[in-house]
C-alpha cells in the first residue's frame, strides 16, 4: 500500500528554517539522515518497511494541519485551539508532543494560517506496534537507513523525547494488554504481580488491578504511560511512601534490543540491562514492550484536599502557612502519607493526601490534625474534604476525571529539584523563604511529599539522592500559545535555568532532581538526574547500543551527539 499521497510537499518543505550541517569528520553515519538529504529512504524503501509491519507505517500529518492552506478548515481550526491545552487531544496521536516548544512551531494551530504546515521538529514516520516483531522492524530500519530513532507511547514529557526531526517513531500506544499473575515467583520475589504492555496507562493499570483486588503503583497523571519514561524514570506516585517508586516496583521487562532481538531483562536474566532500565530513564537502552510489576492486596485510602485562598489572609500569614506546612513535612510522611500540593500567589492546594490501609479521619486527626490547629488558631478560612475510597476511586476523585485526568498540555515549562529531609527538617524556614519568593514572579510551585524507600531491598538504577529525598519539587511558569509571545517564552525558559532553579539549588546544595519533571536545560544534568549511577548507565549503554542508536535529550550518553537548529543530529 502507498502512503505518501497525503499533504503532498510536506516532507519537502520540512526544514525550511535553520541552517544545515554537512556531515562532520567520521565517516558516511557521522549524522542521521533528514528528508532534505539524499541519503532518505526512498518511497519504495518505506513501502518494504509498511509491508513488514503490515500496513501499520503511519506518515506524520501534523494535528495542526487544519489551521493552514492548503488544508485550512475553519470549522475544524476552531475546534484545535480550543482544545490545544488539553493533553486528550495530544497524546492519542501517533506526533503531536505534550510540550509544544518542542514541536517549534512547526505547524502550530496558532500561526497565520498562510504559513506552511511543514515537519520541522515532528517524527517523520511512526510504525504503529502491535506486536514486538514491529518493533524489530523499525529498530532494523532505522539503524541500516541511518535513521533518528524514537519511542512514544503518549508523548507525556517534559523534555519532547518523544520526537525529532526526521525520525522514526517507536510508537507503543497500542500495546494494550494486561494479565494479573497471581503467584510470580522469583528469587526476589514471591507474590501477586501484573504484567501491562507499553501502551498502557496509568488509568488503565489502575482500573485492571482495581478489577482484581490489587493495586499498582502508577504515576500522579493517570495518563502516563506505565512501561515507558515513568517506571525507567524512577516514576514516583501518591502511593510511594507506601511502596517505593515505580522502578521500585519492576520485575522483568520485554525489550527489543538496539540489534533487534526479543528478549527479558530482570534480576536474573540480563540483571545490567534490568538494573539501567529501573530508574536510568527511558528510551536509551532498549525498547520495552512489556513490563512486569509488583502488585499489592487493595486497600482503602485515607484522602483530602484543601484549598486556602491567599486572598483570604495577609501577605505575612500565607507565608507563615507555607513554612508551616514545610515545618511539619516530616512529620506527614512518617504518618504514612504520600502529599501532592501546588502553591502559587493566588492559592495553596494539598491535592490529594494519600495514605494507604487508612481512613479520611486519620487523614484528617494524625497527618494534618496539628495543621489544621494551627490554620484554626489564626483564624485561616480553608476548604476541606476527606475521604476513604477504593484506590482506583481516589485516583478519580482527586486526580481524574479517568482516563485522561485534568493535566493541560502545553500550558508550562518545567524546573525542579529533589529537597532532602535534611534540609526539610533542619531548615524549613530557609526551603520555605526561597519558595515563598517566587511567587511574586508567577512562579507555581508543585510538590510530592513523602518518603521513597521502598519495603523490600532493591538494586536499580534510581538516582541515588532520592532515598533522601522528602520533596519532589517542580517549578512552573505559564507557556503562551501565541505566537507573538514565542521570544518572551524563551526568555522565561532561560530565567527558568538562570534564576528560578538556582534559588532552590541555594538552599539544597547537597539535592539532585527527577529526570523526568525538571529544567530540559539543566547544566549538571549527569550529576542532578542520575548521581553516582552514572558511570554504571555509560557502560551498560555502551554495552547495549554501541552504535548510540537509541538518543534522548538529556539521557546517558547523549553528549556523544549533537542536535542543531534543523534538526540535523550528527556525532560530536
Amino acid at each position: 500500500m502507498k502512503i505518501h499521497t497525503i499533504l503532498s510537499g510536506l516532507m519537502g518543505c520540512a526544514f525550511a528554517t535553520g541552517s544545515t550541517i554537512q556531515a562532520r569528520q567520521g565517516g558516511p553515519n557521522a549524522c542521521r539522515c533528514l528528508p532534505s538529504d539524499d541519503c532518505w529512504p526512498s518511497d519504495n524503501t518505506w513501502d518494504g518497511l509498511n509491508n513488514t509491519v503490515n500496513g501499520q507505517l503511519v506518515k506524520t500529518v501534523p494535528i495542526g494541519s487544519p489551521c493552514h492552506d492548503p488544508t485550512y478548515d475553519a470549522e475544524a481550526c476552531n475546534a484545535l485551539q480550543q482544545r490545544w491545552t488539553q493533553g486528550s487531544l495530544h497524546l492519542p496521536t501517533d506526533s503531536s508532543p505534550m510540550q509544544m516548544y518542542f514541536a517549534n512551531q512547526s505547524c502550530d494551530a496558532f500561526t497565520p494560517r498562510g504559513q506552511p504546515c511543514v515537519l520541522g521538529n515532528y517524527v517523520a514516520y511512526s510504525v504503529k506496534v502491535s506486536q514486538p516483531d514491529d518493533v524489530v522492524a523499525a529498530v532494523k530500519f532505522a539503524d541500516k537507513n541511518n535513521l533518528r530513532l524514537v519511542i512514544r507511547n503518549t508523548g507525556h514529557d517534559f523534555f519532547g523525547r518523544s520526537t525529532g526531526a526526521g525520525a522514526l517513531s517507536v510508537w507503543t500506544h497500542h500495546l494494550k494488554s494486561t494479565e494479573v499473575i497471581p503467584n510470580y515467583t522469583s528469587k526476589s520475589y514471591s507474590g501477586p504481580a501484573m504484567r501491562f504492555g507499553a501502551g498502557v496507562t496509568g488509568a488503565e493499570a489502575a482500573e485492571a488491578a482495581h478489577k482484581a483486588g490489587l493495586t499498582v503503583v502508577v504515576g500522579g497523571c493517570p495518563s502516563v504511560g506505565v512501561a515507558g519514561g515513568f517506571i525507567q524514570g524512577g516514576g514516583h506516585s501518591t502511593l510511594s511512601t507506601t511502596y517505593g517508586l515505580a522502578a521500585d516496583q519492576a520485575l522483568e521487562y520485554e525489550v527489543v534490543t538496539a540489534t533487534g532481538a526479543i528478549l527479558t531483562a530482570s534480576p536474573k536474566k540480563n540483571p545490567d540491562l534490568f538494573w539501567a532500565l529501573s530508574g536510568g530513564g527511558g528510551g536509551n537502552y532498549a525498547v520495552v514492550t512489556s513490563v512486569i510489576v509488583r502488585a499489592h492486596e487493595a486497600s482503602n485510602i485515607g484522602g483530602a484536599s484543601m484549598q486556602i485562598l491567599a486572598g483570604d489572609v495577609t501577605p505575612a500569614t500565607y507565608a507563615a502557612i507555607i513554612a508551616k506546612f514545610h515545618e511539619l513535612a516530616p512529620q506527614m510522611a512518617d504518618s504514612g502519607a504520600t502529599i501532592m500540593y501546588i502553591l502559587n500567589g493566588l492559592y495553596f492546594n494539598l491535592a490529594p493526601v494519600t495514605v494507604v490501609d487508612s481512613t479520611g479521619d486519620y487523614v484528617r486527626n494524625e497527618v494534618l490534625g496539628e495543621f489544621i490547629d494551627f490554620l484554626d488558631e489564626n483564624n485561616v478560612k480553608y476548604a476541606a474534604g476527606f475521604s476513604t475510597l477504593a484506590f482506583r476511586d481516589h485516583y478519580d476523585r482527586y486526580l481524574g476525571p479517568l482516563p485522561w485526568g485534568s493535566l493541560s498540555s502545553s500550558d508550562y515549562q518545567y524546573g525542579g529539584r529533589l529537597i532532602p529531609r535534611s534540609v526539610v527538617e533542619n531548615e524549613p524556614a530557609k526551603l520555605s523563604a526561597a519558595i515563598t519568593s517566587l511567587l511574586p514572579d508567577r512562579v507555581i510551585a508543585v510538590g510530592t511529599l513523602g518518603n521513597f524507600n521502598p519495603p523490600h531491598a532493591v538494586s536499580n538504577a534510581v538516582q541515588p539522592k532520592w532515598r533522601s529525598t522528602l520533596i519532589q519539587l517542580q517549578l512552573l511558569t505559564q507557556w503562551s500559545t501565541k505566537p507573538e509571545d514565542w521570544d518572551a517564552m524563551l526568555a522565561n525558559q532561560a530565567r527558568m535555568t538562570d534564576d528560578f532553579v538556582p534559588r532552590i539549588k541555594a538552599v539544597t546544595p547537597d539535592g539532585a532532581a527527577y529526570m523526568n519533571e525538571a529544567d530540559f536545560n539543566e547544566p549538571d544534568w549527569k550529576h542532578a538526574f542520575y548521581g553516582e549511577s552514572y558511570e554504571q548507565l555509560a557502560k551498560t549503554k555502551k554495552e547495549w547500543d554501541p552504535k548510540g542508536l537509541f538518543w534522548t535529550l538529556k539521557g546517558v550518553a547523549s553528549d556523544q551527539w549533537t542536535v542543531a537548529e534543523d534538526g540535523k543530529m550528527c556525532r560530536a
